[in-house]
């Protein structure tokens, strides 16, 4: 079984319940960057040992909040010695709006994953985009790249889709089996 870490930042706590749904898929730590984009010696050194690492951030003005920029820039530690290369990566994210330019935020998570020399994994699953499509189907954001998720700016952390939030944990469960695979393919070679 693989380990797999989701480290994220929430400031609201919409981006915590998208982890926690994530978490529980892929039966991961959760590592939560604190309000001053800072994370403990131990969390570090939990991403370090960690066979996958799953990136999440809210998007805030088409972006990664700032909290979560400076634990990436933090990471050029890890970065300058490859301590995170091969490992599986993947990411998620949650705005206010259905778009809200939440694809900026995932592309921002993959190339901080590239330059750590990682392995990104997608959603794996296919859009609701029929007719007959619910707001609380699975991927009804309909996104590839990762697992993201629309939350109205009024409503609470307890309001959100059920549909996001499954997404968000079956997106997690394919992160842990990947990795799991690759694991296993690296150890047969």
């Amino acid at each position: 079984m693989a380990k797999v870490a989701v480290v994220y930042h929430s400031g609201y706590g919409h981006t915590a319940k998208m982890a926690q749904a994530v978490a529980s898929g892929a039966d991961a730590a959760l590592i939560a960057i604190d309000a001053e984009g800072d994370l403990t010696e131990a969390d570090w050194a939990a991403l370090n040992t960690a066979d996958a690492i799953i990136f999440g951030s809210p998007t805030y003005m088409g972006m990664v909040s700032w909290q979560f920029k400076k634990f990436a820039d933090t990471s050029s530690k890890a970065w300058f010695h490859q301590k995170w290369k091969n490992k599986i990566a993947a990411g998620f994210t949650n705005s206010a709006t259905m778009n809200g330019d939440k694809l900026s935020t995932l592309h921002y998570l993959f190339t901080l994953s590239m330059q750590h020399s990682m392995i990104w994994v997608g959603t794996g699953m296919m859009p609701s985009n029929a007719k007959a499509a619910q707001r609380n189907d699975v991927n009804f954001v309909g996104s590839f790249a990762g697992a993201m998720a629309s939350t109205p700016s009024d409503a609470a952390p307890d309001e959100m889709w059920s549909g996001d939030l499954e997404t968000a944990r079956q997106f997690g469960q394919r992160v842990a089996e990947t990795s799991a695979q690759f694991a296993a393919g690296r150890n047969a070679a």
